[in-house]
């Protein structure tokens, strides 16, 4: 399949180059959306995807099932399917279709699609999720049966993603233009754009329709950076902002006048600093620990001034569904001067060991990006090491660092998945192979309570050894103007372009 952005490529016209031309919003229908980032943020090759790489590879590719607007599963290349009472097998039904290149979509080659998927994402924390699957069947021309080795209630979840498009063959509702600006506009946007259109219904596996265009319209997804992005909106040029994160929230204004257009999603996931390596201060648990004891999560986060934001001590978002309520927050017992006394003595104790004349503080470096959020945050975690005498500065190079800034979604709402970020096998940082061994036991294990059992046991071992220093639920904002429809703020920050080119009715 060609990549998205080498596809042929149409007459660039006023209405297509909107956002840059000034020839004036929705000239000839076409509804904006500015992402926060680069044109290369967009790109949808592989399966290491980008957030915007995400967007694009589900605008125009699909897999059994979708994410819609509110993040819930829908049909794709499955009209239905049917789940097991044992929770281990999911059967899908296909849609009477082709793939791209005319052949037929059975049973055989969706399994195939499948397998080479899951082939494609080992390696990777999507493909630690996806390890409880154990065979693929094809069962008859157009059924196609996913059998586990243990429940994954959120399997159909896992399913939406992406990554899990099959066959990558243009066979998704939407088709994709890349859109060159002017020679005249080079100077003030460099990235091209791109242009989405949808399919006639037939070729989106729907009943046809003769006025179907009448319900939908063009979608220019133009990237750009955070403050064009938000003038783009400002002046009217603009319907969304997606993509927004901590990094450029300071830009927003958050006041009564934004409330209806600033949208902040109720997002899971993760948003601490990870351990790159046991050494220097963070060589022992009780020291790692002593640097998480000093963090005031609520006041790290007050100067955003974010409603509902949710601060947590806990590597696993608190209160998924189904969460035992095993494992709880730490330190719930002792005030923050508390926790501070003892950080700060742990940390004048490892002074102490130091050979040589006493340095005056521990200096520890964090792995962050540019932007004025995260330049407020840096500041805000430095000012408050600084009480237990730990100096904490910008990495020179993040390779070195000793502390990464860790700033995802989660892919669904199991423990798992936040247990699966921290695997050994990624390498991406300090790790439990205990934890580890408990996640892999978790999964052979059928009797619920055994299985909760052992993913509390994997989320403890991974606090005792201190691997992640958590702070809480991750930011993510976008801009959507009054009366816009197809957009939901939802848990996993996921919000398709497909809705958003409907015209509301």
């Amino acid at each position: 399949m060609l990549a998205p952005f080498q596809r042929t490529l149409r007459p660039l016209t006023c209405a297509f180059a909107l956002a840059l031309a000034g020839c004036g919003q929705g000239s000839d229908g076409e509804f904006t959306v500015a992402w926060i980032g680069t044109e290369q943020d967009l790109q949808a090759d592989g399966v290491r995807l980008s957030n915007g790489g995400q967007l694009v590879r589900a605008a125009t590719e699909s897999g059994l099932v979708a994410l819609d607007a509110r993040g819930e599963v829908v049909p794709a290349l499955a009209e239905r399917w049917i789940v097991t009472d044992d929770g281990l097998s999911f059967i899908f039904r296909l849609r009477e279709d082709e793939w791209a290149d005319g052949s037929e979509m059975s049973a055989e080659s969706v399994r195939e699609a499948l397998r080479r998927n899951l082939r494609a994402l080992r390696g990777t924390s999507l493909g630690l999720d996806l390890s409880p699957i154990d065979e693929i069947r094809a069962m008859t021309g157009r059924v196609v049966e996913i059998r586990l080795t243990t429940p994954v209630p959120e399997l159909l979840t896992l399913l939406a993603q992406p990554e899990l498009v099959l066959r990558e063959e243009g066979n998704g509702p939407m088709t994709l233009e890349r859109i060159e600006p002017r020679p005249s506009q080079r100077d003030e946007v460099s990235a091209a754009q791109l242009l989405f259109r949808f399919k006639p219904p037939a070729e989106r596996g729907l009943p046809d329709a003769p006025e179907w265009q009448d319900g939908v319209r063009d979608l220019l997804l133009v990237p750009a950076p955070a403050r064009r992005a938000l003038k783009m909106f400002d002046d009217g040029d603009a319907n969304i902002v997606l993509g927004g994160r901590i990094d450029h929230l300071p830009l927003v204004d958050i006041g009564p006048l934004s409330r209806g257009t600033l949208q902040i999603d109720p997002a899971i996931g993760l948003f601490g600093l990870r351990v790159r390596e046991a050494k220097g201060v963070l060589e022992e648990p009780a020291l790692r620990e002593a640097i998480a004891m000093a963090i005031d999560r609520p006041a790290v986060m007050e100067p955003f001034n974010v409603a509902g934001w949710s601060a947590s001590t806990r590597l696993v978002a608190p209160d998924l569904p189904g969460d035992p309520g095993l494992v709880g927050e730490r330190w719930a017992d002792q005030s923050l001067e508390q926790r501070r006394q003892t950080a700060a003595a742990r940390v004048q104790q490892y002074l102490a060991r130091q050979e040589g004349a006493t340095p005056a503080a521990v200096r520890l470096s964090l792995a962050i990006g540019e932007g004025p959020g995260l330049n407020r945050l840096l500041k805000s975690l430095a000012d408050q090491l600084a009480a237990v005498n730990v100096r904490l500065e910008r990495a020179d190079d993040p390779a070195t660092a000793d502390l990464v800034l860790v700033d995802r979604v989660a892919r669904f709402s199991d423990p798992r998945w936040f247990l699966d970020q921290f695997a050994c096998s990624l390498r991406q940082g300090l790790c439990s192979q205990q934890a580890d061994s408990f996640v892999v036991q978790s999964m052979n294990a059928l009797d619920p309570v055994v299985r909760a059992s052992l993913i509390a046991q994997a989320e403890l071992q991974l606090t005792r050894d201190n691997v992640y220093i958590p702070i809480g639920a991750p930011i993510r904002w976008s801009l959507v103007r009054s009366g816009t429809r197809g957009f939901s703020p939802n848990r996993y920050a996921f919000h398709p372009l497909p809705p958003m080119a409907e015209v509301p009715k």
